[in-house]
């Protein structure tokens, strides 16, 4: 490795893939670090006993118009399946509410559907448009949102406790990866009104219908190189130093500002976009880099329970339930599975479940998916497997946002990237892209790329950027 690229993007997670193609398109040259063997960062694939399985569901919406470009320029966006219309299958204690939005305007779209959700009783029920009028309300750029969790302003509008377990809470854990009792006020508010309460189709769910390693890593691989990125796997930085004085903050100049040392060498660049979870990224960093201390965010662990029957026991294709059985996807399509059906279970916000044994957590799967199903009582548990993520998201708590870092750092021409960074957005797939493609517009501004001769690609690529990434 002894070119000299203008731009080095560390990590290839959807943030780094993002960051990446988003300065290629711009005429920079690039070069793209991971340590995996694989691109996609935590959304990957594997194969056991025959079958393609994900690390991990992930499901997103139609209001998630940065993940969705981003599908499209890797050549995705025909391997994922939206709904026509938001319509979710809950399955708890025995009985079946179902969430389906009206095709009419937002709020409305909801009301006739939350008035008849059996699970939450009738006197809750009807308070429930009058917080969720509230919640919609809310300004997001109010800092005292990020004091206070959602489940205690949920209280103090009178959400009682079905409303809250069986409505809040499956939206707040699957989203924002923490019950309403932790989670920020402030996260909880962004999901529900971008996905909720403004657009009455933004809800709208979608997944995708392959592996993700084919969705995310492959495709992003193929498109990386039709771009031009110089893609490194297996190399693992050990850190960024800038090179000389003139990388402090509103200096001008061309020319490299950074060395970015591997184990196996060194490159110089004009600019670096550092895309790495918020738990390490200060390991690579240069001092005083950091406007915060990011580690301080926490994590919040997911499980996932993968859970093979010799029989089909559910015709749904997704289902939220409650305890192990959070929310239920087929996967028997995507997987290539032969026979029986492959059921996929997700449990967000995991602290209970993350040091438990296998066993145990496939047994405790199986039991759940018994009491949502059926006919699971006739069938036969073929295979069970489980994946963790010990570090799947930041922990999105109240005084959360304070450790979430802007794009821009406090040296000119290192920028960060990551769904842990000040998108504004919870820990999800649309805020990693966000990310990568502010991260871009960062680098791209301090080097000679950003000059009037360049012709940066149309579309999303080319946002200005936000407030957050220059202050």
């Amino acid at each position: 490795m002894s070119a000299a690229p203008e731009i080095v993007v560390v990590g290839a997670g959807l943030a780094g893939m993002a960051a990446a193609l988003r300065c290629a398109d711009s005429g920079a040259r690039v070069t793209l670090l991971e340590k995996r063997t694989r691109l996609g960062g935590l959304t990957w694939s594997f194969t056991h006993d025959g079958l393609t399985m994900d690390n991990g569901q992930h499901v997103f919406l139609r209001c998630c118009t940065a993940y969705l470009d981003f599908l499209d320029r890797v050549g995705s966006a025909g391997d994922v399946h939206i709904q026509d219309r938001l319509d979710v299958a809950v399955v708890r204690n025995g009985r079946t509410a179902v969430i389906r939005r009206d095709r009419v305007v937002a709020p409305l779209h909801l009301a006739r559907s939350l008035l008849s959700y059996s699970l939450v009783p009738w006197a809750e029920r009807a308070r429930i448009g009058l917080a969720a009028a509230a919640l919609g309300r809310l300004d997001l750029d109010d800092p005292s949102l990020d004091e206070e969790t959602f489940e205690h302003w949920l209280v103090r509008h009178h959400q009682g406790p079905a409303a809250i377990s069986h409505l809040w809470e499956l939206i707040c854990l699957a989203t924002v990866n923490l019950p309403s009792s932790q989670a920020s006020l402030a996260m909880a508010a962004k999901v529900f009104q971008a996905g909720l309460l403004t657009d009455a189709s933004a809800g709208d769910i979608g997944w995708s219908t392959v592996p993700l390693g084919q969705l995310h890593g492959a495709r992003g691989e193929a498109a990386l190189a039709k771009a031009g990125v110089a893609v490194h796997k297996g190399e693992q930085v050990q850190a960024v130093t800038p090179l000389h004085p003139a990388g402090a903050a509103g200096e001008a100049g061309g020319g490299a500002r950074f060395v970015v040392r591997t184990a196996t060498g060194e490159l110089t660049a004009e600019a670096v976009v550092v895309a790495l979870p918020h738990y390490c990224v200060e390991d690579v960093l240069p001092a005083g880099a950091l406007h915060s201390e990011p580690a301080r965010l926490g994590s919040s662990p997911i499980v996932n329970v993968h859970v093979h029957f010799d029989r089909k026991v559910t015709d749904l294709s997704f289902a939220a339930g409650e305890g192990m059985a959070q929310w239920v996807f087929d996967r028997t399509e995507a997987s290539g599975a032969g026979r029986g059906q492959y059921l996929a279970v997700s449990v967000s916000g995991a602290d209970e479940y993350i040091g438990g044994r296998r066993d145990q957590l496939g047994h405790q799967a199986v039991e759940a998916l018994g009491r949502m199903f059926p006919r699971v009582a006739e069938a036969r548990v073929l295979s069970t497997l489980v994946t963790r993520e010990h570090h799947a998201t930041f922990r999105a708590e109240p005084g959360s946002s304070g450790h979430r870092e802007p794009s821009r750092t406090r040296l000119r021409g290192l920028a960060l990237a990551g769904a842990w960074t000040s998108t504004g957005w919870p820990p999800t797939m649309e805020g990693a892209v966000r990310s990568g493609l502010a991260g871009a517009r960062v680098a791209l501004a301090a080097t000679r790329t950003a000059g009037p001769g360049s012709q940066p690609a149309p579309g999303p690529w080319t946002q200005p950027a936000t407030v957050q990434e220059v202050q």
